[in-house]
């Protein structure tokens, strides 16, 4: 197991008081080693924190002093720092299965671990949860946690996970309920697979054994073209409207049993099945919209007049592997809210600019097929000629996959190459990890100088210098 390793210290901190310094890394807290970002918060949460600290091969002890459950102002390289608990399952429509080859080696990693539900909001089937995870999940109240369910037919879910554990790993999910840990449910819904009656069958089998659930998310499988299961297919529209008909059905049952109405289906589902999207009061709080539940009218609201300023979305479907901070994606993020990048003159190393807005000069907003079908009636509803939205195919992917944080830069640039020079172009920071697209290019390798501004309504009206509220 490695020791945690500080990549940056804040200033004015704790940390730096007591002398720490990036490239430290720390072998013990208070005599315990850490294993992971969650024990290391917890560790270094008291007045006193005792480290052992090796620095260029020398070892030594450092005493931090600070006011308790005052942060200890170090960063650590990772999440985890001993072995990620990888996913043993086989689901054929998993998307890692579906990635080209030559792509950087962490994107290929496929994790089923508890921890990184917690931190990142990542699903685990539970197939390889333990009784001691059980214990510290208890413990140390890991919660909220999220849990892939598919389908609640013991026989139905071993042969989605393509893992015979799959059959009983749900027991754990009412022992977390049983002990007040707030979990979310996710099912897949593969066509011709676990929809219609074993759809039915499952959210049955939530009412009857997991009615203590926060919420159960009902999202379509994505297919790229990489895909290599003929039955791994996306819907037909009628199938999508099938789906959102079952959903909604079912929330009239779940409301009328335990209060609210638990499941929804995902907004690429009424997108595909051309059905209006649920009013914003059906969804709570949007605690699920991360996974495409009520986004859009969570970026409706903050677009006409919200506050949220988009710190809150993950960036994108790989974030946790290396692109958001250590400590979960609901941390802090720090950095400028938007940039200009744009290649240097004359040399070709790219450099970053400070935004300098030209509110006369034309706007084109950058974003995902999907995304494009829920920002452009917002845009239309400014009534200004000088902003676009401009959809961008993922050619990088193929198949079904349209949404944004899964663009690539040389879709992109493919996009850019084509649209006029010297207009503003606004590009959502989900489809970055620290600077880079999937395809591992970056803004500055595009053809357009771009602005990066952060994934959220308000952030989009505040680049394009509108207002609130809006009139729509």
């Amino acid at each position: 197991m490695s020791s945690p390793q500080i990549v940056a210290v804040e200033p004015g901190s704790p940390a730096e008081s007591a002398g720490l310094i990036a490239g430290d890394e720390i072998v013990s807290i208070g005599g315990e080693v850490a294993r992971d970002v969650i024990r290391w918060q917890l560790l270094t949460d008291s007045a006193v924190v005792e480290l052992a600290v090796e620095r260029d091969g020398q070892s030594f002890d450092v005493i931090v002093h600070k006011a308790a459950g005052e942060p200890l102002g170090a960063e650590v390289h990772a999440a985890v720092f001993d072995r990620v608990q990888t996913c043993d399952n086989h689901c054929e429509f998993c998307f890692i299965y579906q990635l080209p080859k030559g792509m950087r080696r962490s994107l290929y990693l496929k994790d089923d671990d508890y921890r990184l539900s917690f931190l990142y909001g990542n699903f685990t089937t539970l197939t390889r949860f333990t009784e001691l995870d059980l214990e510290r999940v208890i413990t140390e109240r890991l919660s909220p946690l999220y849990v892939s369910i598919h389908a609640t037919d013991p026989d139905i879910r071993a042969e989605i996970l393509q893992n015979r554990r799959g059959a009983i790993s749900l027991r754990w999910l009412r022992v977390l309920l049983d002990h007040d840990i707030e979990v979310h449910g996710q099912v897949v819904v593969c066509p011709g697979v676990n929809d219609g009656d074993v759809l039915e069958d499952t959210l049955a089998g939530v009412l009857d054994r997991f009615p203590d659930l926060s919420t159960i998310c009902v999202v379509p499988l994505g297919v790229s073209k990489f895909n290599r299961h003929e039955r791994m297919r996306p819907h037909t529209e009628a199938e999508a409207r099938q789906v959102v008909e079952t959903v909604e059905r079912w929330q009239a049952t779940f409301v009328e049993v335990v209060g609210y109405p638990m499941v929804h289906a995902a907004d690429e589902y009424y997108l595909l099945a051309g059905t209006a999207f649920p009013e914003a009061g059906v969804y709570g709080d949007f605690s699920m919209h991360e996974d495409g539940i009520g986004m859009a009218r969570s970026f409706e609201a903050d677009f006409v007049g919200g506050s949220d300023d988009g710190s809150d979305v993950r960036a994108g479907f790989f974030a946790w592997v290396d692109g958001a901070p250590a400590d979960g994606y609901r941390a802090p993020r720090s950095g400028s809210p938007a940039e200009v990048v744009r290649c240097s003159d004359p040399g070709p190393r790219p450099v970053a600019v400070s935004l300098g807005r030209r509110r006369d000069t034309p706007v084109g907003v950058l974003t995902g097929e999907l995304g494009a079908q829920i920002i452009t009636p917002l845009i239309r509803s400014l009534d200004r000629s000088d902003v676009r939205v401009i959809p961008v195919r993922n050619d990088f992917f193929g198949g079904n996959i349209g949404v944004t944080g899964l663009l690539v830069g040389e879709d992109l640039a493919r996009t850019l190459a084509a649209e006029p020079e010297g207009h503003r172009y606004l590009l959502p920071d989900v489809c970055l990890s620290r600077g880079q697209f999937l395809d591992d290019t970056t803004p500055a390798d595009l053809p357009r100088p771009v602005e990066i501004v952060p994934t959220g309504g308000s952030a989009l009206r505040r680049a394009l210098g509108v207002e609130a509220p809006i009139a729509t």
